[in-house]
C-alpha cells in the first residue's frame, strides 16, 4: 500500500542515429500526409453526410401527331390521347403504337388460332364452360374445323370478334420522337437545410418553351423523347414498335462548403426491359378498352392494345 505514494517519471533514450532518426521523421510526415491529404482534402472526413434526400419528381409531356389508319381514320393525338395515365408517379406512358379491334360485342366466335389450348379436332376437345388458358373467352363445346382441315379452333363466348394478332410493320405515331418531356426535380437535405432544383432561376418563363435538354444546357428540364431513348442507347424507330422502358436517373452529389451555384444534377439514362430481338419477353404493352352502346343500349367496345415507352 506504500506503492500508492510513489513518483513515477519517465525515461528518454536518445538514439543518435541518422538512419533511425530519418525513419522516424519520414514516419511522422507519412501520417501526417494521410490526415491532411487523403482524410481532410480527399475523403473530407470533416463533413458530415446527409443520406436523407427528400426528392419530388413532376414530369408533363407536350407534342401532336396526326395518323390516317384504316381501323380509326384521320385523328390527332395530343397529350390526353397518348399519355396513360394522365398523372403518374415518377412515372409516364407515351403510346406509339397501337393493334386496334373495333366493334367487339359480347358473342360466339371463333378462338384466335395462335391460342394453343383453343385448338381443336372434335368437339370433346372443347369443354363448354372451359376458359381457354391464355385466350380470349370461355369454351361453349363446338369444335370450328376450318375447311378441308382435319384441325380448327373451338367456338368461345367472348368478345368478338377477337383480337388481330397482326402488328403495323411501322409505329402508328412515328411523330413521337419529337415529343417533349418537361421533368421537373425538387430535391431537399433536411439536415442541413438546403433545397435545390433543376429548372433554372429565370423570372422569364418564356425560356422553358425554346430551350432543350443538352450538354451545354443542364437546366433546362425540356427532354425531346428522341434524345432520352439515343442517350439510354436504343433506336427510337425500333423501340417505338414494340414498346420499352427507359429509366432517367437524376443524382445530386453536393459538396456543401462551396457555393449552392456549385451544387448541379448529374442524369443519366439506361434501357430497363429486356432488349435482346430474339426474346420474346422484350417490349413494352398493355391493353385497354373504350366501351360504348348503340341505339338499342346494346354495349360494344374498341379494344385496344398499346405499345409504348414508359
Amino acid at each position: 500500500c506504500l506503492s500508492l505514494f510513489d513518483y513515477k517519471t519517465e525515461k528518454y533514450v536518445i538514439a543518435k542515429n541518422k538512419k533511425v532518426g530519418l525513419l522516424y521523421r519520414l514516419l511522422q510526415a507519412s501520417i501526417l500526409a494521410y490526415l491532411v491529404v487523403w482524410v481532410f482534402l480527399v475523403k473530407k472526413g470533416y463533413q458530415d453526410i446527409d443520406t436523407s434526400l427528400q426528392s419530388a419528381v413532376i414530369t408533363k409531356v407536350k407534342g401532336v401527331a396526326f395518323t390516317n389508319t384504316s381501323d380509326l381514320g384521320e385523328r390527332i393525338w395530343d397529350v390526353a390521347d397518348y399519355v396513360i395515365p394522365a398523372q403518374g408517379e415518377n412515372v409516364f406512358f407515351v403510346v406509339t403504337n397501337l393493334i386496334v379491334t373495333s366493334n367487339q360485342r359480347q358473342n360466339v366466335c371463333a378462338e384466335n388460332e395462335g391460342i394453343p389450348d383453343g385448338m381443336c379436332s372434335k368437339d370433346s376437345d372443347c369443354h363448354p364452360g372451359e376458359a381457354v388458358a391464355a385466350g380470349n373467352g370461355v369454351k361453349t363445346g363446338r369444335c370450328l374445323l376450318k375447311e378441308n382441315s382435319a384441325r380448327g379452333t373451338c367456338e368461345i363466348f367472348a368478345w368478338c370478334p377477337v383480337e388481330t394478332s397482326s402488328r403495323p410493320v411501322e409505329p402508328v405515331l412515328k411523330e413521337a420522337e419529337d415529343f417533349t418531356i418537361f421533368i421537373k426535380n425538387h430535391i431537399r437535405f433536411p439536415k442541413f437545410n438546403f433545397s435545390k432544383s433543376n429548372v433554372m432561376d429565370v423570372k422569364d418563363r418564356s425560356l422553358l418553351k425554346s430551350c432543350h435538354f443538352g450538354p451545354k444546357n443542364h437546366y433546362c428540364p425540356i427532354f425531346r423523347l428522341g434524345s432520352v431513348i439515343r442517350w439510354a442507347g436504343s433506336d427510337f424507330q425500333d423501340i417505338a414498335l414494340e414498346g420499352g422502358v427507359i429509366g432517367i436517373n437524376i443524382e445530386w452529389n453536393c459538396d456543401l462548403d462551396k457555393a449552392a451555384s456549385e451544387c448541379h444534377p448529374h442524369y443519366s439514362f439506361s434501357r430497363l426491359d429486356n432488349k435482346l430481338s430474339n426474346s420474346a419477353s422484350s417490349g413494352y404493352n398493355f391493353r385497354f378498352a373504350r366501351y360504348y352502346r348503340d341505339a338499342a343500349g346494346v354495349e360494344f367496345r374498341t379494344l385496344m392494345k398499346a405499345y409504348g415507352i414508359r
